[in-house]
């Protein structure tokens, strides 16, 4: 008896090292078929699981069954002693197989156990109520054997197994939202980067989008070349995301925020022990970007040794780990980027001619913000309504003084500039109109300098005056009657400042 209950307790600890092991359903089923036949000396054991689309019984995983048998191993509800079980939510219990006709021989594996007194356990597998399959064991009858026993063992593992369905049905809902978002977040990264969501309506940036189009599908190298912020990234995303690699990764590496004996590492990976602090293996990003694309961002910072690798990737495709011996396929599109004068750094001997050529293959060049006017406003109404919304205000527009302001500033620092200011703007702001004063001091500084020094305060006044009825008629599509009494003037008195100061309500509604 002592032996028995030390059997039950090993077989019992096997289940829970079972459990805890692997999340994998099928390796988790085979390792308990396993354990069973090593201490209960069944001579064949199967897991059956209910499958709720077809009503149809398969074998799961099965012990001292063939593969063909297994396939074999199929049954419908009510359907022989398996889909009994399964049928009535009750454990069968057969003393001696061969005298039982309820058994279809469907696997064809009994026929070395004729002339044997072989007896069958099959107990069901549930799960919230509901049989969902079937644990089943062939056990030869040994002398002092308490069939009650084995049942309530089997009964127990088959809780067990029940339980171990149901932490596979999570992680697979989990796997399946993981990747369902994942997918979503792709779709959503496709759409945000496609061509047509781009602003801007200026010539040039008609010109980059046709640009984009024509190499996105190809594997040809990118060369981006623009003034800090001009938006650099934004068409190496759209380049990425309009191609057929858009379901790969997208790595991008900003090569001027690490040092270059990091950045090698962050490129290339390395090797266990490489050196100091290398206390594991690490993927690079290359290896990250597999399939997929890499976005060298600021290539012109690259010292001459990582000009050298990076050539030779170019070249031909491969490369090695800090530390490695092992060369590494690299499938990765390459784009760059830079605002720097590469032609110059040549001459200067700051950046090796054969890489250029190869990172020259397709350049698009990003023209500054002061050289697209007409692309000023569109960007500006973009980030308004995206920070209006960002931050809960219901701004509806600028005015004209402070639209005056931006299409008369330079904007040295471009397109991150001008959505800096205007984030500043939506903070600032506590209407439903940005105003000049809501602009930054670079931009009042314009706005100054155009001012005579001879400037009396009733002309700075009269300009706010005709800034506030020039916001009034625009907000009220021209009406006068609406705009005087929001001002708090009569409707003759606001007929004599229009007049004055020359403002046609029909041209604002």
């Amino acid at each position: 008896m002592a032996g028995k209950l030390s059997n039950e307790v090993l077989l019992l600890g096997d289940m829970a090292r079972a459990f805890a092991d692997t999340l994998d359903l099928e390796l988790t089923l085979k390792a308990i078929l396993k354990s069973l036949d090593t201490h209960v000396k069944l001579q064949k054991g199967t897991i059956t699981l209910l499958d709720p689309g077809t009503e149809i019984i398969n074998i799961k995983v099965a012990h001292g069954l063939s593969e063909k048998s297994k396939q074999l191993g199929s049954y419908k509800i009510g359907e022989g002693i398996t889909g009994t079980v399964v049928q009535t939510g009750k454990e069968i219990v057969v003393p001696d197989i061969a005298k039982d006709n309820r058994f279809l021989h469907r696997t064809h594996s009994r026929k070395e156990t004729e002339g044997k007194h072989i007896s069958f356990y099959c107990v069901p597998i549930k799960l919230e109520g509901k049989t969902i399959g079937t644990l089943s064991v062939d056990r030869q009858t040994q002398k002092g054997d308490d069939p009650e026993s084995t049942l309530n063992l089997l009964n127990v593992i088959a809780t067990m197994i029940a339980q171990a369905v149901k932490l596979n049905k999570l992680v697979e809902s989990d796997r399946r939202q993981l990747s369902e978002e994942n997918l979503r977040l792709r779709q959503e990264l496709k759409t945000h980067f496609n061509v047509d969501n781009m602003v801007g309506t200026s010539n040039a940036m008609k010109q980059i989008y046709r640009l984009i189009e024509q190499v996105a599908d190809s594997n040809a190298t990118v060369l981006i070349r623009g003034e800090s912020g001009t938006g650099k990234d934004l068409v190496a995303h759209a380049v990425h995301y309009n191609s057929s690699r858009a379901n790969k990764p997208f790595v991008k590496v900003n090569c001027t925020a690490l040092p270059e004996t990091l950045l090698e590492s962050e490129l290339f990976g390395h090797e266990k022990g490489a050196f100091t602090g290398a206390i594991e293996r690490k993927i690079g990003r290359f290896e990250k970007a597999n399939g997929g694309t890499i976005f060298l961002d600021e290539i012109g910072d690259f010292s001459m040794n990582l000009q050298v690798k990076l050539l030779r990737i170019i070249q031909f495709k491969e490369f090695e780990r800090v530390g490695g011996i092992d060369t590494i396929k690299a499938n990765v599109r390459i784009i760059v980027a830079t605002n720097k004068n590469l032609e110059e750094q040549i001459k200067e001997k700051l950046f090796r001619e054969d890489l250029y050529y190869r990172i020259n293959v397709f350049p698009i060049f990003l023209p500054p913000l002061r050289e697209r006017k007409d692309d000023i406003m569109l960007l500006a109404d973009y980030f308004l309504e995206q920070f209006a919304k960002e931050n809960n205000k219901r701004i509806t527009r600028l005015s004209t003084p402070a639209i005056e302001m931006l299409t008369s500033y330079h904007w040295p620092g471009n397109v991150r500039e001008l959505e800096n200011c205007i984030e500043r703007a939506v903070l600032l702001c506590n209407d439903d109109v940005i105003r000049s004063e809501h602009m930054p001091p670079s931009l009042q500084i314009i706005k100054r300098s155009e001012a005579t020094s001879s400037r009396s305060l009733s002309e700075i006044i009269e300009n706010k005056e005709k800034e506030l009825i020039i916001d009034s008629l625009k907000k009220f599509n021209g009406q006068q009657r609406k705009s005087a009494k929001e001002l708090g003037l009569t409707e003759r008195i606001l007929g004599y400042k229009i007049k004055k100061y020359g403002i046609f309500p029909k041209l604002l509604s």
